[in-house]
C-alpha cells in the first residue's frame, strides 16, 4: 500500500465511535491528536522538495539518516533556523513526502514523494495545481492533523472567528478527554491552520511577502471576510482541481470508508468526514457532476450510477485500492511525457 494511503489502524477500520457528539476518527478510542510539530510555521515554499532531496540522497538500506535534520550541520543544510529545521521535516512527513517511523535512526521517501519530488518526477517545483489539491487532500482528509481534519469535516459554519475554531477544538477535546491539551496549544495550531489557506494582508514591515506565505493560500479555500479577524470557507465549484485528483480522493475515501463494498452512495462521498464533498468543499451540483466525469477519468474504473433511484459511484473489482495514485496521471499528462515511463 502507498504511504500516502496507508494509515494507523484506527483509521483502516473505522470502528464505531462511541461519542454521539461526533463521527468518524476523531470520535475513535484510539485517536491520539496532533496539534503541534509545525513549530507555528505554516508550510512554505520549497520546503517539501528540500526535505525529499536531503533524505533522497540517502537512499542506502538502514542508513542512520535522522540526524539530517537534528544534527550540527542541518541549520546550514536547510538555510534555516533549527524551530524551522523541525517545521520541514513535519509537513513532509504529514504530507506524506517522508516516512518518519522507517525506524527510531531511518527516515526514507515515500512512493508518493519520490512520485512527486524526483529528478524526473511529475512536479518537483509544485507548479501543477494537482500537487497543491494532493497536499491538501493529505492534510485535510487524514485525521492525523487534527486542526485540519476538523475544521474541514466538522465545523459547519462557513464563517467564523479564530476563536470559534479554537473553542470548537477545546469542546472537541475535553468530551474525548484527551490528555495535555492546552488552550494554548489549540490556539497556535489554530493560527497555522488559517495562514496554510488564508492570505494575510499586507503590512509595512512585511509588504507583500507574507500575502503568498503557503502554497496552499492559491487553492481559494478560506477567505478573509474584512471583518476583525474573520474568515469564510469557500464552498462550491473549484476550477483548478484535477478530475484524476478527484478520482484519486474517490478510490482513497472509499478505501478507508468501506472497502469491502464495491458501490459508494452520495451521501457518503458528500457527508462523511474525510470525504471529497467535505475535503475539496463542494456543494451537491458540483460534486455530482465531478462524479459524472468518473467513468471517463478512469476509463471505466469508477462510474456514476442512479439506477433504480440509488445514486452511487460503481467500483470496477480489477482497480486495487493500492493503485489510487495512477488515477492522478490524467492531471499530468504534459508533465508527465518528459519521462516516457510515466507516459500511458
Amino acid at each position: 500500500m502507498l504511504g500516502i494511503v496507508s494509515q494507523n489502524n484506527f483509521v483502516n477500520q473505522m470502528l464505531e465511535p462511541k461519542s454521539h457528539r461526533i463521527r468518524g476518527p476523531l470520535a475513535h478510542e484510539q485517536y491520539r491528536p496532533q496539534l503541534s510539530g509545525h513549530e507555528t510555521f505554516p508550510m512554505r515554499y520549497g520546503w517539501l522538495k528540500k526535505a525529499y532531496d536531503a533524505i533522497a540522497e540517502t537512499t542506502l538500506p538502514k542508513v542512520e539518516n535522522k540526524s539530517i535534520f537534528s544534527g550540527e550541520d542541518a541549520i546550514a543544510r536547510f538555510g534555516v533556523g533549527k524551530n524551522m529545521v523541525s517545521s520541514i521535516r513535519h509537513w513532509a512527513s504529514v504530507c506524506g513526502i517522508l516516512n518518519d517511523e522507517v525506524s527510531s535512526t531511518t527516515i526514507a521517501p515515500t512512493e508518493f514523494g519520490h512520485l512527486l519530488f524526483a529528478k524526473k518526477g511529475l512536479d518537483p517545483y509544485l507548479e501543477n495545481p494537482s500537487s497543491l489539491w494532493l497536499l491538501h487532500w493529505r492534510l485535510a482528509a487524514l485525521p492525523t492533523k487534527t486542526t485540519w481534519f476538523w475544521a474541514f469535516n466538522h465545523f459547519n459554519s462557513l464563517t467564523f472567528d479564530r476563536d470559534q475554531l479554537v473553542n470548537g477544538i477545546a469542546h472537541l477535546a475535553k468530551d474525548r478527554s484527551w490528555r495535555r491539551v492546552s488552550q494554548a496549544t489549540i490556539r497556535s495550531d489554530v493560527a497555522c491552520f488559517i495562514r496554510t489557506y488564508a492570505a494575510l494582508p499586507p503590512t509595512k514591515r512585511t509588504g507583500n511577502d507574507s500575502m503568498l506565505e503557503s502554497p496552499l493560500v492559491e487553492l481559494g479555500l478560506l477567505k478573509a471576510t474584512g471583518k476583525r479577524d474573520g474568515f469564510r470557507f469557500v464552498r462550491g465549484p473549484k476550477l483548478t482541481l484535477g478530475e484524476g485528483v478527484f478520482a484519486y480522493a474517490t478510490l482513497d475515501f472509499w478505501s478507508r470508508y468501506s472497502r469491502h463494498s464495491s458501490t459508494l452512495s452520495f451521501e457518503s462521498l458528500a457527508h462523511e468526514p474525510g470525504a471529497p464533498g467535505r475535503v475539496f468543499l463542494l456543494d451537491e451540483n458540483e460534486l455530482v457532476d465531478r462524479l459524472a466525469n468518473l467513468r471517463r477519468t478512469t476509463k471505466g474504473k469508477l462510474y456514476w450510477s442512479e439506477t433504480a433511484g440509488l445514486k452511487q459511484v460503481v467500483r470496477d473489482p480489477n482497480l486495487k485500492f493500492g493503485d489510487c495514485l495512477s488515477l492522478i496521471d490524467v492531471d499530468y499528462h504534459d508533465t508527465a511525457c518528459r519521462d516516457v515511463a510515466l507516459c500511458h
